[in-house]
């Protein structure tokens, strides 16, 4: 028996007043318990056996089933898990696997990789293709790839989603059919199928060693999905709505379609007109906004995402919409069911000019898209233009409008976003402005639920509409915290542009309008997870301008690396078919477009020979419209045992609510590291949060999921002024941020001891 063999003892071991599986009972023998809890604790630090068979003894009584034995030690393990005592996480994860392991397999040792496709291929869990593509040789190969001690490596939380979300399950009995190493070399072996002979078990290994080393992290569509019969992966949809009833009915449709599929959804309907404008040359008034957004919401909250987790949506709307101020408060938790849409988010869409407004003390002028002709499609692909219109409606008596002043308008918006968190806001301009599309032919009217995709959309009219465009996105990170060298950056970029590239080809479009714009576009969203690790590990900080000349080298050799990835890509297998879309195809760097402010707080030259790869995109294109998208990330951070992308932590021990329970989880490298991290609410105010956040947008060409936070307790009063916030936004605006995503209120909790919540409400953003 191997040592990992004994993991799973306590499973199998007869055991005094305990019933096994096959129904009999069989004395306990505590000896044997310990046993397997020494072997489980092996290589770590700080843990003991004893303490845990002694904390979990006061649970044990006549008729325990073995499972439920086993359940009793991993959580006495993982009710250890603290900042003095951090490796009891991998104590529970161990056991966790081991029982898993047991569950799945019926014994600790994973079977051989063929014979185990063959079980779930037949069982119709697994993709039939996994045994058409791969002959029994290169099956041989394939699983001396595998190494299931790697499994040992996970923490207990990651072990819990694992479980929850990720293997593959009957999510009626939790009874699963997998492990960990299963999963990563699967999805290889699907992705990259079609790869010629020659290389693909070659490109399948460089996938599975960098995914399960946890150098590359995966979002939950691919991790859950990826290997199944299912063949829907992206994990953001955007569908914009135009203004007419087969356009809001093929809307909702697409949205129940994608909903059902995983996806994180991003509704555009501010081409909506408001209510009491006439239909039918006056025959009819419209009702507005209202009616339609419950329509929306009663499409995104009808399915449960397969199990893995409840539908979630954003909706976009202009600041300057007639019915801004009902729409505002859509959220909140005074009125009644009757004029309220509460279980959706909003992403409220500002412009150079509403700012200008601000600025100046002076009025904004509201409208209904549907009377004032141009504006809507100006606001968005041509400033100047919107400028013009809007001054020109607003000297217009014959067009209905109203006006409000800039400052109380900002005021309810800003304090609608504090009130519930969840107002999210769209910098439409630097969306168009400093974007990887010509906003003249492909402007960006909406982000997606997290706020960090930025792609063109079309209205759609009906299911079967190729003219409109529905944009989806597919995700994946790096692990900054993982990496030792920028240079590693090279490959795992090759690596993340090929498999996201692949699994566009691989996957089905339910929607004949995502499948159109997927092939000509061929979009993807790289992030990052675990910077708060980075920034620990180089000794600066969040709050003193300190990060921001090691954060520009990062996100400069992201992006860099990335372009070049999907430039050698173009070259093998030609560039996307929308290339001249794009400004890349005009010579167009993000480093031409950023916003210059940023160069008062990070004076740090560029490293990298962009000219000669500027050079070289222009004469092959890219494979690829978008490569970067910085996306929330609190479900795969937990699988890498990571901080959450680029959010600084609550606490060196984060405490997270989940249907198994409470899971604790440590920063990573404590020991050596705790001393380092700045805490969220150490950092005294949001300014030198938004610069990093200004320095990456920089080099990312889609957005970022950007938080504020703001502490009560620092304020007279105990209440944050408005003016803070505003002067946030403006700051946001300056630095060329493209989106703003969660509004966090420090509650007077122990916040040592929690981390923020579950990313996207449950939506499949979240990687």
């Amino acid at each position: 028996m191997t040592k990992l063999d004994e993991i799973s003892v306590a499973a199998a071991t007869p055991v005094p007043g305990v019933r096994k599986r096959d129904g009999r009972t069989e004395p306990l023998r505590e000896e044997r318990l310990l046993q397997l809890l020494e072997t489980a604790a092996q290589g770590l630090s700080g843990v003991s056996a004893e303490q845990i068979l002694a904390d979990a003894r006061v649970q044990f009584h006549d008729g325990l089933s073995t499972v439920n034995l086993h359940e009793i030690l991993i959580k006495s393990a993982a009710d250890r898990i603290s900042a003095a005592q951090p490796d009891y996480q991998y104590l529970a994860g161990r056991l966790l696997i081991g029982q898993l392991r047991k569950t799945a397999y019926g014994q600790f040792t994973p079977p051989s990789l063929l014979d185990h496709v063959r079980t779930q291929v037949q069982a119709g869990r697994y993709d039939a293709h996994l045994l058409r593509d791969y002959s029994e040789a290169e099956y041989a190969q394939l699983d001396a790839m595998l190494d299931h001690n790697r499994d040992l490596q996970f923490a207990y939380a990651a072990v819990r989603q694992l479980e929850g979300k990720y293997l593959v399950q009957n999510r009626v009995t939790r009874q699963v059919h997998e492990s960990p190493q299963m999963l990563y070399l699967l999805i290889g072996m699907c992705l990259f199928a079609e790869y010629p002979a020659a290389t693909r078990l070659s490109t399948i290994q460089r996938f599975y060693d960098a995914v399960s080393g946890f150098k590359l992290s995966l979002p939950t569509p691919i991790m859950s999905g990826v290997r199944t019969p299912s063949r829907q992966f992206s994990s953001c949809v955007l569908i914009e709505c135009d203004d007419s009833l087969d356009s809001i009915n093929a809307t909702t449709s697409a949205i129940v379609r994608y909903v059902s599929m995983r996806a994180g959804i991003g509704i555009n309907a501010g081409r909506i007109r408001a209510v009491g404008s006439p239909i039918r040359g006056g025959e009819a008034q419209h009702t507005g906004m209202l009616p339609f957004f419950k329509l929306f919401q009663s499409a995104v909250k009808s399915c449960s995402q397969g199990g893995v987790r409840g539908g979630a949506a954003t909706l976009f709307y202009p600041l300057w919409h007639l019915e801004v101020e009902s729409l505002l408060v859509l959220k909140n938790n005074r009125g009644v069911e009757e004029n309220r849409v509460r279980h959706i988010d909003y992403g409220v869409q500002i412009n150079r000019l509403l700012y200008q407004r601000l600025i100046e003390g002076g009025n904004i002028t509201l409208f209904s898209p549907h009377d004032v002709p141009g504006l809507y499609d100006a606001f968005f692909a041509d400033q100047a233009e919107f400028e013009r219109l809007y001054a020109q409606y607003e000297a217009d008596p014959s067009i209905r409008k109203r006006s409000i002043q800039a400052v109380e308008l900002f005021s309810l918006l800003m304090q609608e976003r504090a009130g519930t968190g969840r107002i999210y806001i769209q910098n439409v301009d630097h969306c168009n402005t400093h974007s990887p599309f010509d906003p003249r032919v492909a402007p960006i009217r909406q982000s997606n639920l997290c706020l960090e995709i930025a792609l063109p959309t079309r209205p759609l009219n009906d299911l079967h509409d190729t003219s409109g465009e529905i944009a989806l996105c597919t995700l994946s990170a790096f692990n900054l915290g993982a990496i030792e060298s920028l240079d590693e950056l090279e490959d795992l970029a090759d690596l993340a542009v090929r498999s996201l590239d692949a699994l566009l080809d691989y996957q089905d479009y339910p929607v004949e309008a995502a499948r159109e714009s997927s092939m000509k576009r061929r979009t993807l969203g790289i992030g990052v997870i675990n910077f708060a690790n980075y920034l620990a590990k180089n000794g600066v900080r969040y709050s003193d301008g300190s990060a921001n000349a090691l954060t520009h080298r990062a996100f400069e050799a992201i992006q860099y690396h990335l372009l070049r990835a999907s430039n050698r890509l173009a070259k093998e297998r030609g560039a996307c078919p929308a290339f001249d879309e794009t400004t890349y195809a005009q010579g167009i760097l993000p480093i031409d477009s950023y916003k210059k402010d940023l160069d008062a707080v990070c004076s740090e030259p560029l490293q990298l020979d962009w000219e000669t790869l500027r050079q070289d995109i222009r004469k092959h294109g890219l494979r690829n419209s978008t490569l970067t998208a910085l996306m929330p990330s609190e479900t795969s951070s937990q699988i890498s045992n990571a901080t959450n992308g680029i959010e600084p932590p609550r606490g060196l021990v984060s405490v997270k609510q989940s249907k198994d329970g409470i899971l604790r989880q440590v920063v990573p490298d404590i020991r050596t590291l705790g001393h380092q991290y700045e805490l969220l609410w150490e950092i005294p105010d949001n300014d030198g949060y938004l610069q990093l956040v200004g320095i990456m947008q920089k080099f990312v060409d889609q957005a970022i999921s950007a938080n504020t936070n703001y502490d009560p307790q620092r304020f007279e009063g105990g209440k944050v002024p408005v003016r803070v916030l505003i002067k946030d936004l403006l700051t946001a605006y300056k630095y060329g941020l493209k989106t703003l995503y969660y509004h966090n209120t420090r509650d007077g909790a122990d916040d040592g001891q929690h981390d923020m919540a579950d990313d996207c409400a449950g939506g499949a953003c979240k990687i």
